[in-house]
C-alpha cells in the first residue's frame, strides 16, 4: 500500500475532525466521560479493530483521554490503511 502525499493526507482527513498530520503520521485525543474506564473500554474496542485490520496503532492511556496515533511503518509514512482505522476509532469513539 503506498504512502499517501500531504495534499492526499489533508484530503483525507478532512471528513475527520481532530486530527491532525505531523511528521509522518496522524493523531487524534479523544477524551471520554467514563473516566479511566471509560478509555480502557475505547482502547479495547479499537484493538480488536486493529487486529482485525492487521493494522496497529499507537495507544496513549491518560485517565480519560486516549490518543491515537496512526502510521504505516513498513511503508514509512501515512497510507489508505491509516486513514480507515482513523474512521473507525471515530466510529467507535461515539
Amino acid at each position: 500500500m503506498p504512502r499517501l502525499t500531504g495534499d492526499e493526507i489533508e484530503a483525507g482527513l478532512a471528513d475527520l475532525p481532530g486530527w491532525t498530520y505531523a511528521d509522518g503520521e496522524i493523531s487524534k485525543e479523544f477524551a471520554f466521560d467514563g473516566g479511566f474506564m471509560g478509555s480502557v473500554g475505547f482502547v479495547d474496542r479499537l484493538a480488536e479493530a486493529a487486529e482485525a485490520a492487521n493494522h496497529h496503532p499507537d495507544l496513549a492511556i491518560s485517565w480519560n483521554k486516549v490518543t491515537v496515533t496512526l502510521s504505516t511503518h513498513s511503508e514509512g509514512g501515512v497510507t489508505d490503511k491509516d486513514l480507515s482505522l482513523a474512521r473507525e476509532a471515530e466510529r467507535l469513539a461515539g
